[in-house]
């Protein structure tokens, strides 16, 4: 066993390859590991005391002159829920959201996985927030694996399915069957 020296905590904190935060109860961003500042792109961390959608490019942050947390779609916002959720004691492990950012090119969607749990220190209630960006996970995972000849679709038990069982299984749709102009000619040449 290690004993607990100073600064053990935090070069663990900071070698953890997720951006965390502890944050306070209106997601003011109280400290952070490194992850999170390079993700920021923000090694002297002048972040710190801001809000999580402030610093995060939250498109509804500019909704409001006040910032994050006051414009009426905060109210749903899951990092904010999971963070109220936190200061009253619950934890939230991995639930999904979709944020959309402001970036020099436009608003950008982001696929994260928020998990918030309480975190009482030197009499203080926080909350330690964990964000991970899963939208590269979610473009690969929507990359469907096709038979180039017969068309049956691979499935995660890697099974192979028709497309229309692929779809009725995984995405609730059916197929109605018709036939396309082209087919339709090879089929049946000798009619007009």
């Amino acid at each position: 066993m290690t004993e607990n020296r100073p600064g053990l905590l935090e070069h663990i904190f900071d070698t953890i390859p997720l951006p965390i935060f502890l944050v306070d109860d209106d997601v003011r961003i109280c400290s952070a590991n490194k992850a999170a500042s390079e993700v920021l792109g923000d090694p002297e961390r002048t972040f710190l005391n801001k809000r999580g959608g402030e610093i995060l490019h939250c498109i509804h942050a500019a909704e409001m002159r006040e910032g994050c947390g006051h414009a009426p779609s905060c109210s749903d916002c899951v990092i904010r829920n999971s963070i109220k959720n936190a200061v009253r004691g619950g934890k939230i492990h991995r639930k999904r959201t979709m944020m959309y950012l402001r970036t020099s090119a436009g608003t950008k969607e982001v696929s994260l996985l928020v998990t918030a749990a309480p975190l009482a220190y030197e009499d203080k209630q926080f909350t330690l927030l964990i964000l991970e960006d899963i939208s590269e996970l979610l473009q690969l995972r929507s990359l469907l694996p096709i038979c180039a000849w017969c068309k049956k679709i691979r499935n995660d038990d890697n099974y192979w399915l028709s497309i229309e069982e692929y779809f009725g299984a995984h995405h609730d749709i059916d197929f109605s069957h018709g036939m396309c102009e082209d087919c339709y000619r090879k089929m049946y040449p000798e009619t007009p």
